[in-house]
């Protein structure tokens, strides 16, 4: 099966852009444009991040509610920006758990106390507890755990996959990562303004009643991914039983908060329909 609705990354105004959308059991429904292209991610990075986190919660190397981050801070809040962290600062703009704030200096510190609990660099822990059992042989963490990720469709095809069904998690793991963490907390998505409430799992976005967002009007609430400040994002649909991704080479910015929703709800339609 080849999905049409794909061919809508032909229109945007980038200059490289790959997609492709498969179902939990790893069936690819259709790609378009360079699958085996490697983009940099951007934020795409996290959610592989926090897989990498917690596969080492299920090792034993770490727990969600241990000491990490600033003081007061877990791991836990860490993976769901509520450290208090700044945006892209290693200071502390407020207490833990009382704001969602979106970091990166967050998920680096995160990244820190993986390597130090587990004696290893965290890019070398994210390619052996992620990336090599996934064969996502084009993938690397080329820097920070938050944002220096690079990739293709085809590998984050299999990730995406692995989050509908997963096989290198309990299944519990995935659906306490799926799961609003400290709920009712406000805060800012970056590119969307001040949102009430700003929902976040573990190291993924939950869609929520978000609006406006970048998924689509008929995304379910359930739906969790992430984009990234590179023109990139992944998103998977528990109700529909699918994922998307989609790479470019563009930085985000009013195109995408065009050209991505419209994409979005006609994967569901065409999937559906």
């Amino acid at each position: 099966m080849s999905l049409q609705s794909l061919a809508l990354i032909e229109n945007w105004p980038v200059p490289t852009a790959a997609a492709g959308v498969v179902r939990a059991d790893g069936t690819v429904l259709g790609t378009h444009g360079p699958v085996d292209h490697r983009f940099p991610l951007a934020s795409v990075t996290k959610p592989l991040a926090a897989y990498a986190a917690l596969v080492a919660y299920e090792e034993g190397a770490v727990e969600l509610d241990e000491p990490a981050g600033p003081p007061g801070a877990t791991v836990r809040h860490l993976l769901a920006h509520t450290s208090g962290l700044a945006f892209d600062e290693h200071r502390t703009m407020s207490a833990p758990g009382e704001r969602r704030l979106y970091s990166n200096a967050g998920f680096e510190q995160l990244g820190d106390h993986i390597a130090k609990a587990t004696d290893i660099p965290f890019a070398e822990y994210l390619r052996q507890a992620v990336l090599e059992p996934l064969g996502m042989t084009s993938t690397s963490l080329e820097g920070s755990p938050a944002k220096e990720g690079v990739s293709t469709v085809a590998d984050l095809l299999r990730f995406a996959a692995e989050l509908q069904a997963p096989r290198l998690l309990d299944p519990r793991t995935v659906a306490e990562a799926m799961t609003v963490q400290y709920p009712g907390t406000k805060g800012v998505l970056p590119g969307y303004g001040h949102q009430n409430p700003n929902d976040w799992g573990l190291g993924f976005e939950i869609r929520g009643a978000k609006s406006p967002h970048w998924t689509g009007s008929s995304s379910s609430p359930r739906t969790f991914g992430h984009f990234g400040q590179s023109g990139t994002f992944l998103w998977t649909d528990p109700d529909a039983q699918v994922a998307a991704v989609t790479l470019t080479e563009r930085a985000f910015g009013p195109w995408a908060i065009e050209a991505w929703p419209v994409f979005t709800d006609a994967v569901l339609a065409e999937v559906h329909g």
